[in-house]
């Protein structure tokens, strides 16, 4: 193979649409890492289970022969993503059976930029096989080949990929070796122990270690230097009504115009979520993003290739009430800014939409059906409203609802309102309608109706090898 490097050894290649072939019929992932070597979330992670990445930049598109493909578009990584590890693993059998492990990377004009290939795999079940970094202003390819005999969770471990399950019907105690008196005695449970543990059992076990500090610290500086005014339980958050809630600020929309590239400034809006709303008239690349004090750029609100466009996006408005936003036109555009009170209302009737868009659901508990026309990727993300109490914010997570590509059929299950569905990529036509729908407050059996479907595609993604 043209270039091919050692263990170790680096290149730069160019800051384009790459595709890369990893061959040797292995399973492969890619995970988006910040510079400090950790995934943000599920979302960070492309595999077979979910093959694309929320903001387009790496693509899992297909299996052929023993090679599985990859697109990689490093012009539209995130500036937070610096890393974008190549993970193979094996559910049969070891590394070291895979005859032939290469990784292969090409570029825009169908040329090999670089390659590796492995000749000292061992009793690895997984590997972070090779890893495209940003360094000097563009970016490298590094020929890694750091194997995990632990398979993928040691490889999810030690990239801040969450690893626990979901609560199981009946949860086994939490392994705790000492009492909370005796904190110097409390032994820190192994990784496997960890990973057997429930989300439930691993709060349980910081609050028994959290108890031991305590009971320490009373007993090197005494009671009355440890103790703590006791907080009381907050109040109960009323449930709001759904025939008048709003989220976030309101305002009057605001309204900009103008032709070819610029920065847009609007002034004097509260702080909080609101929405974006953008008409493109040219075609080309046009490109939305926001800015933050410093004029950097944040995550893409528009990442678009085809002629015209129009759609609705998410973005906060900073505490000193101006928002900045960057925009790459080639031609005339509107952009209108508008509270997220002015989303349409998801209800029994079919909303016909093309484009990201932003809509509420206020009422009781339904299923939402999505039917997608589209060719590329379709994204969905749910924020829970409900308890969410500070209107100039969202939840930090949404809920990943559909990342899919292509045309298809999808019904997600919704909580009680209030719930802001975020359709965040869409390039065609799509429509949704609400089914089942039950009345506001008819599920309040505890806590239970108002969760949300959490699809956990990291889990998905270390069961693929039988972890």
């Amino acid at each position: 193979m043209l270039r091919g490097l050692i263990k170790g050894d680096n290149a730069f290649v160019p800051t384009a649409a790459l595709r890369v072939a990893v061959r040797s019929g292995v399973d492969v992932a890619a995970l988006l890492v910040t510079e400090q070597g950790r995934v943000r979330g599920d979302s960070d992670i492309v595999f077979d289970g979910a093959p694309a990445h929320p903001s387009g930049a790496v693509r899992l598109t297909g299996a052929e022969d023993g090679t599985v493909w990859l697109d990689a578009d490093l012009t539209g990584a995130e500036e937070a993503v610096t890393r974008v590890l190549l993970v193979v693993s094996t559910e049969e059998g070891a590394l070291r059976d895979a005859h032939g492990l290469s990784v292969e990377v090409f570029g825009p004009d169908g040329a090999t930029v670089v390659a590796y290939e492995v000749i000292d795999a061992g009793d690895e079940t997984a590997m972070v096989l090779a890893e495209l970094y940003r360094r000097s202003g563009g970016w490298k390819f590094r020929a890694v080949g750091q194997g995990y005999v632990d398979g993928l969770t040691g490889l999810a471990v030690d990239h801040g990929v969450d690893v626990s399950e979901e609560p199981r019907e009946t949860p086994a105690q939490a392994p705790v070796a000492a009492p909370a008196q005796a904190p110097a005695r409390i032994r820190r449970p192994t990784r496997d122990e960890l990973l057997d543990m429930t989300p439930d059992q691993i709060r349980a076990l910081r609050e028994e270690l959290t108890r031991a500090q305590t009971s320490a610290t009373e007993t090197t500086q005494g009671p009355a230097r440890a103790q703590a005014p006791l907080t009381a339980s907050p109040p109960p958050v009323p449930r709001p009504d759904p025939s008048v809630w709003t989220h976030g600020p309101v305002f009057e929309q605001r309204t900009v115009t103008g032709r070819h590239s610029d920065v847009i400034t609007v002034k004097d809006l509260p702080p909080g979520p609101v929405m974006v709303e953008v008409t493109l008239e040219g075609d080309g690349h046009q490109a939305m993003w926001p800015l933050d004090a410093s004029n950097t750029k944040g995550r893409y609100l528009i990442n678009h290739g085809d002629k015209g466009f129009r759609g609705r996006m998410l973005t906060t408005v900073p505490a000193n009430g101006t928002l900045r936003l960057q925009l790459q036109a080639s031609d005339s555009w509107q952009v209108r800014v508008l509270p997220l009170a002015a989303a349409r209302r998801l209800t029994e009737d079919t909303l016909e939409c093309e484009g990201p868009e932003l809509l509420l659901h206020t009422g009781g508990i339904a299923d939402a059906t999505f039917r997608y026309r589209g060719k590329s990727n379709f994204v969905v993300f749910l924020y829970r409203l409900a308890g969410h109490t500070d209107s100039t914010t969202l939840p930090k997570h949404g809920t990943a609802a559909i990342n899919e590509i292509g045309a298809r059929r999808d019904t997600v299950p919704l909580p009680e309102g209030p719930v802001l569905v975020q359709v965040s990529m869409a390039e065609g036509p799509w429509s949704v309608r609400l089914k089942d729908v039950q009345p506001y407050g008819s599920g309040r059996d505890g806590d239970s109706s108002a969760k949300l479907p959490a699809p956990r595609r990291a889990l998905g993604w270390l069961r693929r090898a039988g972890h």
